[in-house]
């Protein structure tokens, strides 16, 4: 296809992940440091096993606030690094914070058991009756134990998302108890005002955090732009398309390649939130979502009748061409993967290559739309079938159809399996890890 390319976008010279991760480090550093600051000025106890559960505390306090901040949701820092990276972080760092939880009890415990006639797990039942907070602190650590548990893999895949979520609730219960236990008998806190002052402070901002942007922010944008669906349009068996209207939606900050997690207000759906990519890149005046019947969610949304309200949390994801390093680009998409994909095209200039991966030429859902906006584009369009294997986009086959991918942005959504081994071929073409931009989309639920 030889049509005239649109100028290329300018790339970014420090790329807005690298922005953003450093600052977060950075939060985590400094607070760190003031942490450290604060117990020392408070004194050491004589018993090093206590000095040490102290220490360890504070940070496991630490690590909980910095968990919060996480998973807020904050526009700023999901544009830039991804929700499904936020929440991966915030998920290793709970079991850094189970660890530090379970270091701070055992060494509490045996601490003051040394200097006392009591066995650790006695002496520690013998605080908890007598010192004010610390039976806050043991059901506490209870709680992040049981969400830890269910956090797991094996137990992740085998609870329904609205099970494990109302599970993980019960972290904010933790969070209260653990901090007023705290700043109840924390001897940081109780001798330093300008310590719990500082503790009050870095709370506030963190569960603050979470209030604006899980609650504040949704609440406020569905307010203002008062979403309905417009129209419901079957796209194949299996694949439907939904157009949402609503009020100024130019000033929605929405972009090609992000994705909201969808509540329609019926009686029976209300109460499901599902995630789905934007399927067009937002106009100003119709948001479109395409999803492929997966499951009870997805499958019932041919049946949504019009003018039905929406009630939208996002935009989410940094799958942009905010992240962009390269004039070129290559847009890999598997399966209903295709819908970002699509939506990207549209917002991209300088050529790109489109690779569209399905098992037969009847699931390429889109397929018309994108050959057309591939033409109007300039871009080349290549449609792989054949059955569920991952050697149909080796690295020999990616280097045939695009000879200098590894100059360009990659681009790339569709099933785990098939993006796993997009990545292993891209890892071995060399294209620099920075060109790479995926996002898994499977923790939103």
């Amino acid at each position: 296809m030889t049509t005239v390319q649109s100028p290329p976008a300018p790339t970014t010279a420090i790329r807005p992940k690298v922005v953003a991760r450093t600052g977060l480090y950075a939060v985590l550093a400094a607070n760190a440091a003031a942490v450290t600051v604060f117990a020392v000025q408070a004194g050491f106890a004589s018993n090093a096993l206590v000095v040490l559960g102290r220490f360890i505390g504070l940070y496991a306090a630490l690590l909980m606030a910095f968990q919060l901040l996480l998973v807020a949701r904050l526009p700023w820092l999901d544009r830039r690094i991804g929700m499904d990276r936020l929440t991966n972080w915030h998920r290793w760092t709970g079991f850094g914070l189970l660890w530090t939880l379970v270091g701070h009890v055992v060494f509490i415990a045996f601490g003051y058991a040394e200097s006392s006639s009591l066995d650790p797990v006695s002496q520690l039942v013998d605080l908890a009756e007598t010192v004010e907070g610390v039976f806050r602190a043991v059901v506490a650590t209870g709680l992040i134990l049981v969400v830890g548990a269910v956090s797991a893999r094996w137990a992740r895949r085998r609870l329904a998302y609205e099970t494990w979520h109302f599970i993980h609730l019960y972290t904010y219960v933790a969070v209260v108890l653990a901090f007023t236990h705290q700043v109840a008998v924390g001897t940081t806190f109780t001798s330093n005002s300008a310590a719990t002052s500082y503790w009050y402070g870095l709370w506030t901002v963190a569960l603050g955090s979470v209030f604006v942007g899980r609650l504040v922010l949704p609440l406020w944008r569905n307010w203002r732009h008062q979403l309905r669906v417009e129209r419901v349009v079957p796209e194949s068996d299996n694949v439907v398309s939904v157009y949402i209207t609503g009020r100024d939606l130019d000033r929605l900050p929405a972009r090609a390649g992000q994705f909201f997690l969808w509540r329609f207000l019926t009686k029976d759906r209300w109460w499901q939130a599902n995630p789905f990519s934007l399927s067009a890149a937002p106009d100003g005046r119709t948001l479109r979502l395409t999803a492929k019947a997966a499951g009870d969610g997805s499958a019932g949304l041919r049946h949504i009748a019009p003018g039905t309200r929406v009630f939208a949390e996002g935009p989410y994801g940094a799958f942009t061409a905010m992240h962009r390093t390269r004039p070129e680009a290559v847009l890999v998409a598997g399966g209903v993967g295709v819908t970002p994909i699509r939506a990207l095209l549209e917002e991209l200039h300088g050529h790109a290559v489109v690779i569209y991966r399905v098992g037969t030429d009847r699931d390429a859902v889109l397929y018309d739309e994108l050959r057309d906006l591939a033409h109007a584009k300039g871009a080349e369009l290549h449609l792989v079938t054949g059955p569920p294997v991952p050697d149909l986009l080796a690295a020999g086959e990616l280097i045939r159809l695009v000879p200098d991918i590894a100059d360009r942005d990659v681009f790339l959504c569709g099933p785990p399996p098939m993006m796993n081994a997009v990545l292993g071929s891209l890892r071995e073409l060399d294209v620099p890890k920075q060109q790479i931009h995926f996002e898994r989309f499977s923790l939103a639920g």
